[in-house]
């Protein structure tokens, strides 16, 4: 076969060339390839990437060490506190918080009272007076007063249990007497103020 095409075009740098895994290698210093940085290093720049060592060498140690550290206003803590004032006491609930500590007060006096009897009683302090005062208040006839029957337990704890209940009644009538008092004078004076503080 004849190549009827002619002479074809040489192309320049390619045909005359060497190949590319032929070509030599660009003269200049060799090393490690350093890519581009986008920001300066401060203090004139870190030179051929390199780190500063533990030791604190390098221009970038040396500008740290040479940054101030930030000092942030002191702020004292302060204690919150709230002015509040008791415009008004309701009388219902004032007579059953009343009733159930004049309740608990009447429980605590009855016990109290039959411990004080037993512990007097062990003492002999009931037959010693007692002696006493049948001697003085007696005569020929009889044998005067008799203390250890009248002070025995069982009229102790009755007596006292007397006392407990009236105590109940008044000291919840009184509580609730002073809430209605209390309401009608904080309508002219505006109440008693407290001064609520947080603890720090």
């Amino acid at each position: 076969m004849t190549d009827t095409r002619g002479p074809q075009p040489q192309y320049e740098g390619y045909a005359t060339g060497p190949l590319p895994g032929e070509r030599e290698p660009a003269p200049g210093p060799s090393g490690p390839y350093h890519p581009p940085q986008a920001y300066q290093a401060p203090g004139g720049g870190n030179q051929g990437g390199q780190r500063p060592g533990p030791g604190g060498g390098g221009t970038l140690g040396g500008a740290q060490a040479t940054r101030k550290p930030r000092t942030g206003a002191r702020t004292t803590p302060r204690t919150r506190k709230a002015r509040l004032r008791v415009a008004k006491a309701d009388p219902w609930s004032v007579m059953k918080v009343s009733f159930l500590l004049s309740i608990a007060l009447g429980i605590c006096t009855v016990v109290a009272a039959a411990i004080l009897w037993m512990v007097m009683d062990a003492m002999g302090v009931f037959s010693t007076v007692g002696g006493t005062i049948s001697e003085a208040t007696g005569s020929n006839e009889s044998n005067g007063f008799d203390l250890q029957s009248f002070l025995s337990l069982p009229r102790v704890l009755i007596f006292t249990s007397v006392i407990a209940v009236i105590d109940v009644v008044l000291a919840t009538a009184l509580a609730t007497l002073g809430a209605f008092i209390y309401n009608l004078s904080a309508g002219f004076v505006g109440g008693v103020e407290l001064t609520l503080a947080e603890d720090e």
